[in-house]
């Protein structure tokens, strides 16, 4: 009894409770004291993140001036205006085209160059790209695609493969003198004479619509033919000299011959018989062209093949992906390769010792293998495209840009590029980041799996 009452009073022989220590966290740091820590970067992200996504969606429910409240309205705007429906399209196929490509290069680029002596000079020039800004790239491209191949990269190298394999037109622009020839247009650009031609009357072809200084090569002197009962012959020639002087429709002193004129006898709308001139004009036709009309077929009239229009509204966007592309698929390379040095070199020799080809080894080993590695990079960029916008907005030109618009480029275009509709705006940039919402959580719930592990 004496003992309970002591140990209860605290009597001798107790022990003192001790003092209540204040609360701390898991890892032994005082509550306050992480608080105070996290502090600044909780204020950056409030202000830099929240604050303005906050403010975004509540200015997507006003008009433009944000006077008015309209609700929804603008949500409806996005879905039935054209131009953002064009967005809306263009950036799906960004997000489906773009990153599968760059994964699949930056991949094949890997496994390549692990396989060459020169392998990591071939990394480093297809990395380089990444070290050049988006505007840079963008001016870089914006003169690679220029229409005019003396400029544009792109069209001198298609204009050259062209004309490898394809006639030029010899003249272009050239044309009958219709004050004194017969020839009258016909299908295709060409001309056709309304008269016959026959054997040892030699027809004349002047041509008109070039100026002499401007004929290719050095030109010589027009001749005359010379008559031919068993051919057909004629003269082709610039029909004017600088000065002036002469006769109309007669080939006279100083006139400049026109070589290599396609001229064509045609019978009944079949071609006959065909030839080109000669370096002083003059042509010849076999006997079977007796009887004919004369044909100058369109090609050589045509105008020079130009390449392609890269920018213009059909290839614009796929044009613009090239240049994402050829900036990108370094960084992709870059990850996987470091993917790959950690894969175990012992399965790939047991599938080769198993009999498996390298096709086989690619595609049931390597790839399986770097499976997570190109989650990775294929989640991060399409989180990126979803936010081009330089590289639209410097390289499509003004007639096309709306048609190579993408939804950050509309958000631009419609807030601040001469629409001055905030609230349009505001409501594009929440559906931006609703789109890229599942993407994130998609990268977020990968790499908890990975901790998991």
């Amino acid at each position: 009894m004496t003992q309970s009452v002591a140990k209860s009073t605290g009597g001798a022989g107790s022990t003192p409770a001790p003092p209540v220590a204040s609360r701390k966290s898991v890892m032994g740091t005082r509550l306050w004291v992480a608080v105070l820590f996290l502090l600044p970067a909780l204020v950056l992200l409030g202000s830099l993140v929240v604050y303005p996504i906050g403010y975004s969606v509540w200015r997507s429910l006003f008009d433009a001036d944000g006077s008015g409240f309209v609700g929804l309205g603008n949500y409806a705007d996005i879905f039935s205006d054209d131009s953002t429906l064009t967005a809306l399209r263009n950036t799906a196929i960004w997000v489906a085209v773009a990153p599968a490509i760059v994964t699949v290069l930056g991949l094949i680029f890997a496994v390549l160059t692990e396989r060459v002596r020169w392998g990591t000079a071939f990394k480093l020039i297809v990395f380089m790209p990444m070290a050049i800004s988006m505007l840079a790239a963008g001016i870089i491209f914006r003169l690679v695609y220029e229409q005019d191949p003396n400029q544009g990269v792109a069209n001198a190298v298609v204009t050259s493969v062209h004309d490898t394999f394809v006639d030029q037109a010899v003249y272009p622009k050239a044309r009958p003198n219709a004050m004194v020839s017969d020839l009258k247009p016909s299908d295709g650009g060409s001309f056709t004479s309304t008269g016959t031609v026959r054997a040892g009357s030699p027809a004349l072809l002047p041509l008109v619509g070039i100026a002499p200084n401007r004929l290719p090569g050095t030109p010589q002197d027009a001749k005359a033919a010379s008559p031919s009962s068993n051919e057909v012959t004629g003269t082709v020639w610039l029909d004017f000299k600088l000065g002036g002087g002469g006769e109309k429709g007669a080939v006279d002193a100083g006139e400049k011959a026109l070589k290599g004129v396609k001229v064509e006898a045609v019978k009944d709308g079949k071609v006959v018989a065909s030839t080109t001139s000669g370096a002083d004009g003059t042509f010849s036709l076999p006997k079977s062209a007796d009887g004919a009309q004369l044909r100058l077929p369109g090609a050589n009239f045509a105008a020079p093949y130009n390449g392609i229009d890269w920018l213009g509204p059909t290839l614009v966007t796929p044009a613009i992906m090239g240049s994402y592309i050829w900036m990108w698929a370094g960084f992709a390379m870059v990850l996987i390769a470091a993917g790959l040095a950690g894969v175990d070199r012992n399965l790939l020799e047991a599938a080769r010792v198993d009999g498996a080809n390298e096709w086989q080894v690619f595609r049931k080993i390597t790839v399986p293998l770097l499976a997570p590695v190109l989650v990775v990079v294929l989640v991060t960029l399409m989180i990126n495209v979803m936010k081009v916008f330089d590289l639209v907005y410097i390289i499509a030109p003004q007639p096309s840009q709306d048609d190579a618009a993408v939804l950050a480029l509309q958000l631009y275009l419609v807030s601040f590029g001469g629409g001055g509709n905030e609230g349009l705006g505001s409501a594009l940039g929440v559906v931006l980041l609703l789109l890229v919402l599942p993407v994130m959580w998609v990268n977020i719930r990968r790499l908890r799996k990975e901790r998991q592990r």
